[in-house]
């Protein structure tokens, strides 16, 4: 499995969960899910460098073609809502010179390409785009597939350097490069996206919108982290749900029944993966994030252990209704056990990093900081 930390998927760590010992069962065996996930892991690994440098060579392309990046830039804090993604005209001249070194530029991209959601859905979209393209007896088009694939992973990528500004938890040196390269991001997304067609093109700005309306909320709950709720970190959990449940169904160009079941899993299995994210976060933070499951859990209990459990609980929750998507798959759909496998990888990420947290036991260090917080 590809992703930020590769020491998840070591043997070691495997053997450290449930679903990671039937990983290395499947391996071991050689099962069909195992076989094509790997198959796919293998393919895209050197294919992302290319990805890369397309992506990199786009944004220095429209980086230095504008003439009027203040009024790009305001005009993009304004379409999420968000001033704090503006950035002052008196650093817009030294930013833009920065960023259009090529060298800088590249550092800053890899820098946000470095996410477990880029890295783990680039084999995935490979997958998903190539079975349905399998179903409806498509026509081969590289061209077309690169740019629907690329716009997408794109697009995700996108929430990395917006949620390092809202967090100020990463990177804090680069965050003024971040608010200046943010909407040229969006507009190479929407470039490539549209070479799939005005319905997938329409998915897209759909999902956006409701990935925004998640940010929002995300925002809200950071200012007043009281007032969370069942109900508000539902729909804070669009962030999630909106931006990969409609890169799956546009792996499909967003065609019944494929784009429903496609969108249902990823969606799904996102979301299972914020639960995991959010995990992670508080062990590399040493603090609950705010907003997340387990600080909604921390507050409603008093128990922050139990609060993690309750988390993890959560987790297969979304995992369940994932599944949901394997048996929607039309009968014989050839890659329904990479989707398998897939989950599988899922779980274990989300039971590892419960585990690292279980053995190092900050429960009453973060108790004491959620306090100090929601006062």
């Amino acid at each position: 499995m590809s992703g930020k930390d590769e020491s998840i998927f070591s043997k070691e760590a495997l053997m450290s969960t449930q679903a990671g010992k039937e990983i290395l069962k499947q391996g071991l065996l050689r099962s069909k899910g195992y076989k094509q996930f790997n198959q796919y892991k293998e393919k895209t690994e050197p294919e992302f460098s290319g990805f890369a440098h397309r992506f990199i060579m786009s944004l220095h392309g429209a980086i230095t073609a504008d003439g009027n990046p203040a009024g790009t830039i305001r005009n993009f804090a304004d379409y999420i809502g968000s001033q704090e993604l503006a950035l002052s005209d008196s650093s817009m001249a030294e930013v833009k010179a920065r960023l259009s070194n090529p060298e800088v530029l590249r550092d800053r991209v890899m820098r946000i390409l470095n996410s477990n959601f880029v890295k783990m859905t680039f084999p995935v979209f490979n997958a998903l785009y190539d079975g349905a393209s399998q179903y409806f007896g498509d026509g081969v088009s590289e061209e077309k597939k690169n740019a629907v694939i690329d716009g997408h992973i794109i697009a995700i990528d996108l929430s990395e350097p917006m949620d390092r500004i809202i967090d100020k938890d990463e990177d804090l040196e680069y965050l003024d490069d971040y608010r200046f390269m943010n909407p040229y991001i969006l507009g190479i997304a929407r470039q490539k996206i549209v070479q799939g067609g005005d319905a997938v093109l329409k998915a897209f700005e759909e999902g956006f919108r409701e990935a925004r309306i998640g940010q929002y909320i995300d925002g809200r709950l950071k200012i007043k982290p009281s007032s969370i709720s069942d109900e508000n970190m539902t729909d804070c959990y669009k962030k999630y749900r909106a931006v990969m449940g409609t890169a799956g169904r546009n792996m499909a160009l967003n065609r019944r029944p494929l784009s429903d079941v496609f969108h249902l899993g990823m969606a799904k299995a996102a979301e299972c993966v914020g639960c995991g994210n959010e995990i992670e976060d508080a062990i590399k933070n040493n603090a609950v994030k705010i907003p997340s499951w387990p600080l909604y859990y921390a507050l409603n209990t008093g128990d922050v252990r139990r609060a993690f459990e309750l988390t993890m609980a959560k987790s297969e929750l979304y995992l369940d209704e994932a599944k949901i998507a394997l048996d929607m798959l039309p009968d014989g759909f050839q890659l329904k056990p990479f989707l398998e496998f897939l989950f599988l990888t899922v779980r274990h990420y989300n039971q590892h990093w419960y585990n690292e947290l279980v053995k190092r036991a900050p429960f009453s260090e973060f108790q004491k900081k959620i306090e100090a917080v929601v006062k």
